[in-house]
Order: C-alpha cells, then sequence, then structure tokens
C-alpha cells in the first residue's frame, strides 16, 4: 500500500534532499545534495517509518548568471525517485514535474515505470511553473497566473487518461494533441498514483482540492485556532465543491536541541546571521512578481524569515517535547501531514529519532513494524 494512504493521523515525510534543501544559508554545515546524502537520508527516514519523500523540479537557480549557485544544483526527480525506491522499502517517492517542462505523455510514462519499480510508491507532485528564466530557457513562456493552472489542468488529464484507459484515444485540446494515445504498461496503483499540488492562491486551492489526494499549503498563523481555520476552509471546499476527501499537509524546518534556547539560538545563527542574502533576494523578487502568495508587505517579509529559516513553512523549534507538542497541535487543527527539513538533514533526522515515540505515545503514529 501507498505509505501515503497508511492509517496515521499525523504523516511525516522529508522535502527537497535531491537539492539543498530549503534552507537559505551559507553555514558550513548545510546540506548538499549528493547520491549518498540522498541515499542515507532516505534510508534514515524510511527506517524511522516516514511516509514521503518529496524531490522538488529545479532547472535553473535563483540568481541570474550563476549557474553554480547552491539553489541551481538539483538531482532530476524522476530518475532520483526511480533510485531512491531501490534504496528504501516503505516510503513513498514524490517526483516534481513542472507543466512546461515535461511533456504529458513523458511524464506517464516515467510515472508508471516508477510505479512499477517501487511497487506503487510512487506519487506526483504537479506544478504549473513559476520560475521565469526557466520556463524560458524551455522555450516557454510564463503565462498569466491562472493560465497556468487551465494547462496544468489538461496536461494532468492527458497523464490519467493515459495511466487509465487500455484503449488509443485521441484528444483534442488547447494545449494539447494527441492522436492515438497511449502508454503501456499502466501504473500498478489504480486508477493512478496519487496526485500532490500546493494551491497558495484562490485559484490554486480550486484547482487542488478539484485534482488533488494530498494539497500542500503554507499556514498564514502560529495560531492553532487559525491554524484549523484555514485547514477545514481547504477540506470543506473540497468535499462541498468537489465531492471530494483530500488530505492536507503543510512544510516545517525543524530545529531541534537539548533546550529550547539552545534551538532558537541556532535558528537565529543559520537563518539571521548566516542567511544567504543574494539567493532571499532573488526568490522573492521571483515569486512575488510571479504568483500571488504575497498579499502585503507584512506577509513578504514573514515569509522571507520563514523561507531563510527552511520550506516556507512553520517552525518547530525546540526540545523533542516541543516539537511533539507542536506537532499534536497541528493535528487537532487537522492536519494530516508535515514535510520536514533540516539545515543538516543527517542530523536533524538523527535528533528526531527521540520525537517519535513520543508521537506514538500522543497516539498520531503507530510504531514501525516493518
Amino acid at each position: 500500500m501507498n505509505a501515503l494512504l497508511n492509517a496515521n493521523r499525523l504523516k511525516l515525510g522529508i522535502f527537497g534532499t535531491n537539492g539543498k534543501g530549503a534552507a537559505q544559508t551559507m553555514v558550513p554545515e548545510a546540506y548538499r545534495p549528493s547520491w549518498e546524502a540522498s541515499v542515507k537520508t532516505a534510508q534514515m527516514a524510511d527506517a524511522l517509518g516516514f511516509e514521503a519523500a518529496l524531490a522538488y523540479a529545479r532547472w535553473k537557480g535563483y540568481i541570474l548568471g550563476q549557474p553554480a549557485h547552491p539553489s541551481g544544483v538539483v538531482l532530476d526527480p524522476f530518475t532520483w525517485c526511480a533510485g531512491i525506491a531501490q534504496a528504501t522499502r516503505n516510503m513513498t517517492v514524490i517526483a516534481t514535474s513542472h507543466a512546461p517542462t515535461l511533456h504529458p505523455i513523458t511524464a506517464a510514462k516515467q510515472s508508471a515505470t516508477i510505479d512499477i519499480i517501487s511497487g506503487g510508491r510512487f506519487a506526483l507532485n504537479v506544478v504549473g511553473g513559476w520560475n521565469k528564466p526557466e520556463l524560458e530557457m524551455f522555450g516557454a513562456p510564463l503565462a498569466e497566473h491562472d493560465a497556468r493552472y487551465d494547462h496544468l489542468q489538461e496536461w494532468l488529464e492527458v497523464i490519467q487518461r493515459l495511466w487509465r484507459e487500455p484503449e488509443e484515444f485521441d484528444f483534442d485540446g488547447r494545449f494539447f494533441k494527441v492522436a492515438r494515445g497511449s502508454s503501456m504498461p499502466k501504473p500498478l496503483q489504480q486508477p493512478g498514483p496519487p496526485i500532490i499540488n500546493a494551491g497558495g492562491s484562490d485559484r490554486g486551492q480550486r484547482f487542488a482540492c478539484e485534482f488533488a489526494d494530498v494539497c500542500f499549503l503554507i499556514l498564514r498563523s502560529e495560531d492553532t485556532a487559525q491554524i484549523a481555520t484555514q485547514i477545514a476552509e481547504y477540506k470543506q471546499m473540497a468535499r462541498r465543491d468537489y465531492g471530494r476527501e483530500v488530505q492536507v499537509w503543510t512544510y516545517a524546518y525543524c530545529v531541534q536541541r537539548a533546550t529550547r534556547a539552545e534551538a532558537e539560538e541556532y535558528l537565529h545563527h543559520y537563518s539571521v546571521v548566516h542567511e544567504d542574502t543574494a539567493s532571499l533576494d532573488a526568490w522573492i523578487a521571483g515569486v512575488g512578481s510571479q504568483t500571488k502568495i504575497f498579499s502585503s508587505p507584512e506577509a513578504t517579509a514573514a515569509a522571507r524569515r520563514r523561507f531563510a529559516a527552511g520550506a516556507g513553512g512553520s517552525g518547530l523549534v525546540g526540545t523533542a517535547e516541543d516539537i511533539a507538542a507542536r506537532l499534536d497541535q497541528l493535528s487537532a487543527a487537522g492536519l494530516d501531514g508535515v514535510l520536514l527539513t533540516w539545515v543538516d538533514f543527517e542530523d536533524g533526522l538523527d535528533r528526531f529519532a527521540e520525537v517519535m515515540p513520543l508521537l506514538e505515545a500522543r497516539g498520531l503514529r503507530a510504531p514501525v513494524a516493518f
């Protein structure tokens, strides 16, 4: 069974180890992608019982004219997932694809192949594309925001028909023309692998609610009651408007130390004193001009702080008990899963082993049974 569908109340994953992770920092211990590091961290997470490892897609870094900047050094997510599937036993491998960079027939074939390699442990994270210089490199100019979702919807429809339909079919769409379309073999998972999407705008949220099985969101507040409202609105939209039940996950950076003071000190050390200023400036300028996730200067400043710390999401900062308690609060607010990121993934996962029995004691997770 795909681990994303297991019975744990709070599911866990690791984010971005096919690249440098998510923290925008210059500290020397920051994770750097290599195959050895990818396998080691995936196997550590798998042994702890984590449900997922998500590989993001990046073809060009944030800083123009600096192709070797760490933000652009990223292993291909599909081939990475195929390899990680062979190095792990239980966790789901999630490949990310920006629709303008890959034809849906190719994406369907690659996804089905990885699903077979993994024994049905694959999921696909679909993105409309937002990094303008990256898309221009493909000869695919960045479309207007909502039009990207129109393109993504059609792209996904072709993929899912290729996964499901035994006979050849013609497709005559606005963006794609497919004559006698077919893809064999089919994925092991039917009607297809789970779909992941992170929709932040109104249009993006509607796309996720209609088509995704797992919806990622950036929490707009640290207040548990407001988080519960945000999650409930997402799930209610899916249920009310599309008759669907969806999981809602978020991203979180994790800073775990023996005391809360030590954790907060290290967070300040890597994300403020040693922030990757050039990368942050470029990211804010790119995302701010090409997406609709920043609603005000205050929201932009808050996003910058979170992105420097890692993943643009909430923070899990403190002792093992502090982190378990916060995850318990997020689960009680309706959250189904969290993708975690650390400055140093190996060190972070080693420390997080102390958190796992605390989550089990709180009834959030069953003991690892494989």
